[in-house]
């Protein structure tokens, strides 16, 4: 597949990095590929900066549109191993965004409450309303993902998920939701370098999970699980990307470039005046 330039020639990033339909072969993915951006880290650094103004700029016209009637939003899901980057994604990606209009939510393990209202319930109370951009940092594929790698629930109970999250998701963009799914791929190598640097850096140490070890022991089983995921749950109402992120300053550029694009094809538009402009403008100068 044709690639998209740095510049914006070619095809764009979301029909670059978008998953086939179909089987999913995690490993035939490069976690070091820099797919649709030609060019050096520093160029990369530079060119994330650079899209800042318009994505602020439709991310300020989707509010608006929200403010005045509209029904549309955007959640974008981060998923992929610990190390990953789902947090310096939403630093540095979100960042260039106004906060008023984002709602970030990171999924811990579920309460007891939240259990028994099925595993749904607690993802739609966090959904973004009109006009918003929301972000998961993890989300409901926790429970075909970890809940199956850990045997949390029978076999039989997250095979029923798959068809459960479909049709979550086809409901979502029937109401004018578009879900951007992001799958941050790195190697099992580079999540043992950045364990290593943060336990190599006080700063750091906050950061550090002596569980992630542990996980490291399932990683064939995680990237199974993150297989059928991708395979079983990439309908055309939500389709998924997968971002290769060995490098971060990569990582960070193409989500943000996915969510520029999204938007664009959005393409929202500011509300027209609901009152006499005219009018308005000849009391202003009276007073």
């Amino acid at each position: 597949m044709a690639k998209k330039k740095a510049d914006g020639t070619g095809d764009r990033l979301l029909d670059a990095l978008r998953v086939p339909a179909g089987p999913v072969d995690l490993s035939a993915y490069d976690t070091r590929a820099t797919t649709g951006f030609e060019g050096t880290k520093d160029d990369g650094k530079l060119k994330l900066e650079e899209l800042g103004a318009e994505v602020s700029d439709w991310q300020e016209r989707l509010f608006a549109e929200g403010r005045k009637g509209g029904t549309r939003s955007v959640l974008l899901v981060l998923q992929g191993m610990d190390t990953s980057g789902k947090g310096g994604v939403i630093r540095h990606g979100a960042g260039l965004m106004d906060p008023q209009g984002l709602r970030i939510t990171s999924f811990k393990a579920p309460t007891a409450t939240e259990k028994r209202r099925g595993f749904l319930w607690r993802i739609r109370q966090a959904l973004p309303g009109p006009g918003m951009i929301g972000i998961f940092d993890r989300s409901h594929y926790e429970d075909v993902l970890i809940a199956r790698v850990r045997n949390l629930v029978a076999p039989p109970v997250w095979n029923r998920r798959y068809d459960q999250i479909n049709e979550f998701e086809a409901e979502l963009a029937e109401s004018g939701v578009t879900v951007l799914k992001c799958f941050l791929h790195i190697s099992a190598d580079q999540q043992k370098e950045r364990l290593e640097a943060r336990l190599d850096d006080p700063t750091k140490y906050w950061k550090y999970n002596p569980g992630d070890i542990d996980e490291r022991e399932f990683w064939p089983a995680y990237a199974e699980a993150y297989q059928a995921a991708l395979e079983n749950c990439n309908g055309p109402a939500a389709p998924w990307y997968v971002i290769p992120s060995d490098r971060k300053w990569y990582r960070n550029w193409a989500v943000t470039t996915l969510l520029l694009e999204t938007l664009r094809d959005l393409n929202p538009e500011w509300p027209t005046a609901d009152f006499d402009v005219e009018g308005e403008k000849a009391r202003l100068a009276t007073t």
